[in-house]
């Protein structure tokens, strides 16, 4: 069974977006003073790998399937899928503090750069606001999923018009015998008299017997002298 593609084109389009903005914002950050530890674009490191450009590779790839789906099981996966990545992107930050140091309140990512208020937007931005917004897109877009209602196959959608009109030949042919036939369709078969004898059934009907009881005793007054002219 099929589902509309629609149901998660919005939310896919809109995470795979998402995903391509969280794997390369600390890349292309700093060309206008947007970023994290250093100021220096296409600066790589591990750390950048494991809490950027992953996770925003697996959001990209369940927009992705959430775009193209028409089946419930994938639009799910999908939907599942930037789940993930949207909660890695908001427990990162924190988790990376198990494996490294990167000085008193840094982390391995380094601290935010500028004022406090671009400070505020560079955290919202790289990692805890982006992994909210991807959390939501893709609970939404699995909810949608798993609640639409499946499009039959077009072979089903053909074929069921077919099954009333076979139910209703079954009971004509089940039947002991033809239907009687309708009164108009009975005075179709009925045979037309013009002229003389036309105008004896009409009398016939008016005296109240039948119209070829009328023929019978001026047949039989004719036998006689029929019979007398041959002698």
């Amino acid at each position: 069974m099929r589902i509309a593609r629609s149901t998660g084109a919005v939310s896919g389009l809109l995470i795979a977006l998402l995903g391509i903005w969280g794997a390369l914002i600390p890349f292309v950050g700093p060309y206008f003073d947007y970023s994290f530890g250093t100021n220096s674009t296409w600066h790589y490191t591990a750390d950048r790998l494991w809490l950027n450009i992953l996770p925003g590779a697996l959001a990209l790839l369940g927009g992705l399937l959430l775009l193209t789906a028409s089946r419930r099981p994938s639009g799910t996966f999908g939907g599942w899928l930037a789940v993930i990545a949207g909660t890695w992107f908001v427990i990162g930050p924190s988790v990376s503090l198990t494996w490294e140091s990167g000085g008193p309140g840094a982390g391995p990512i380094g601290r935010p750069l500028f004022g406090s208020t671009r400070q505020m937007l560079e955290l919202v931005g790289y990692f805890y606001g982006l992994g909210a917004l991807i959390i939501a897109l893709g609970a939404f877009a699995a909810g949608r999923f798993i609640s639409r209602p499946l499009l039959r196959d077009e072979p089903a959608m053909v074929a069921a018009p077919a099954r009333p009109a076979a139910a209703r030949s079954q009971p004509a042919a089940a039947g002991p015998g033809p239907a009687p036939a309708r009164a108009h369709e009975a005075d179709r078969t009925r045979p037309r008299r013009f002229g003389l004898g036309r105008l004896r059934e009409k009398r016939a009907q008016r005296a109240g017997r039948p119209a070829e009881s009328g023929r019978e005793p001026a047949e039989s007054g004719r036998e006689p002298v029929e019979s007398g002219r041959e002698q």
